[in-house]
């Protein structure tokens, strides 16, 4: 299980995005691995042009979303400290991503700076493609 960040799904709906990204996260489709959470949804389609969200959400409804509940905020807030004393401010955003993939034994797709960065310190796991951005389920 995966969890598409944001930064993958911009390049995925952009004509013009990295075609590596665009495979692999139809990779993770294709292998029914790849998951949405509510930061992301709402990132992502807060930012999507008027005319794109039905076709955005015509995806999204067709993939599995990773629910949480109210008490998940207590171990972002915790996670956002410990990346904080380490010398890390970084979105809040992310550390709710990051934190939802520890939760739900979840790998993250991104290629948002900051990720590399999370995943140091909170021992997140990085996902990368296979070949051709197949699906790698060694993960």
């Amino acid at each position: 299980m995966v969890i598409i960040d944001t930064s993958a799904w911009v390049d995925f709906f952009r004509r013009d995005g990295d075609l590596s990204t665009k495979l692999a996260v139809k990779g993770l489709l294709d292998a029914f691995e790849g998951v949405l959470c509510g930061p992301v949804e709402m990132e992502f389609l807060g930012g999507a042009r008027t005319n794109e969200i039905g076709e955005i959400k015509a995806w999204f409804d067709l993939i599995p979303y990773l629910t949480n509940d109210q008490k998940i905020w207590r171990k972002v807030a915790a996670n956002y400290a410990k990346l904080r004393a380490e010398g890390h401010i970084l979105p809040w955003n992310d550390i709710m991503i990051a934190t939802i993939a520890m939760e739900k034994d979840a790998a993250v797709f991104a290629h948002d700076k900051h990720f590399p960065v999370i995943a140091e310190v909170l021992k997140v796991h990085l996902y990368q493609p296979g070949y051709n951005g197949i699906f790698n389920p060694d993960y």
